[in-house]
């Protein structure tokens, strides 16, 4: 029995990947922000988000192609799914750096405040695009 059914509830293939793929971002922003706040205290907070930001983006990938979908596109062709997910990556982490930006020096937020908007902004660019190019 799935968990779920005993009270009548059923989470399809997409609801599935969408959990764990929101489960798989929540690693991937922990380590993220791991990163950001520890090289913060040596590096410009743009380049400390940054490093952050490909921290989280693999350990993305790896949780992505191992757990989280049972269908990949070119998953016989590694190097160039890898790739496209860094290229999509790339689009989230200018996304990313610029509403950090924008929180720390427009909106007086603090970096961890502007890192959660950033974060849930790229979360949802990042699976639309990977799940319609990729999985």
């Amino acid at each position: 029995m799935r968990l779920g059914q005993h009270v009548g509830l059923s989470v399809g293939q997409p609801g599935r990947e969408f959990v764990r793929y929101f489960s798989a971002s929540v690693i991937a922003l922990v380590l993220d922000v791991a990163v950001l706040q520890l090289s913060a205290r040596v590096l410009h907070y743009l380049l400390a988000a940054s490093l952050g930001f490909v921290v989280g983006a693999i350990a993305s990938y790896l949780l992505a192609t191992r757990w989280v979908f049972r269908r990949r596109r070119l998953g016989e062709q590694a190097r160039l799914e890898f790739s496209a997910f860094v290229s999509i990556g790339l689009v989230g982490l200018a996304i990313n750096d610029l509403v950090i930006f924008l929180a720390v020096d427009r909106w007086g937020l603090s970096l961890i405040g502007g890192k959660l908007i950033a974060a849930g902004t790229t979360f949802f660019f990042n699976y639309a695009i990977r799940k319609l190019a990729l999985f």
